[in-house]
C-alpha cells in the first residue's frame, strides 16, 4: 500500500477587480468592486521548487481575467469558470473560490454578499 503525498492548501484571498457582474440593469451598466478569494488544495512539494506548486501570482492574474473578460448575472458563474480554470492545471485536487460583491444593492444595510463553489479533480 503506497501512502499519498501530505496535501499542501495554497490561498490568494482579497484579489480586487471592477466588473459589470449583476441581475439588475444598474449593476452591469455602471459596475462594482467584487474580491475574489481561492484556495487551493494540492500535493505539498518534495523539493524547493516552484514548478512543484501553484504560482500565486499566476492563479491571482487568472481569476482576475476571468472575472472582468465577460459578464454574468450571477456570481455564483464568476466563482465556477475560475473553479474550472484553476483545476486545469493537474498539480491542483480541490478549488474553492469565493466570489464577494461588497456592494450589492439590498433592501437592509449588509456588510458583504459572497458565493463559494467548491470543485475537486477527478483521481488526483
Amino acid at each position: 500500500m503506497t501512502a499519498s503525498r501530505p496535501g499542501c492548501v495554497v490561498s490568494v484571498r482579497g484579489i480586487k477587480v471592477f466588473a459589470h457582474h449583476g441581475v439588475l440593469p444598474g449593476e452591469r451598466e455602471q459596475g462594482q468592486e467584487f474580491v475574489i478569494d481561492v484556495a487551493l488544495e494540492l500535493a505539498a512539494p518534495v523539493a524547493d521548487d516552484l514548478a512543484e506548486t501553484v504560482d500565486y501570482a499566476r492563479v491571482a492574474s487568472m481569476a482576475a481575467d476571468l472575472a472582468t473578460s465577460e459578464t454574468f448575472d450571477l456570481i455564483e458563474t464568476v466563482a465556477a469558470r475560475i473553479a474550472e480554470a484553476v483545476l486545469e492545471d493537474g498539480r491542483v485536487r480541490k478549488a474553492s473560490v469565493t466570489v464577494s460583491k461588497p456592494g450589492a444593492p439590498m433592501p437592509v444595510p449588509v456588510e458583504n454578499v459572497s458565493v463559494t463553489v467548491t470543485m475537486e479533480a477527478e483521481g488526483r
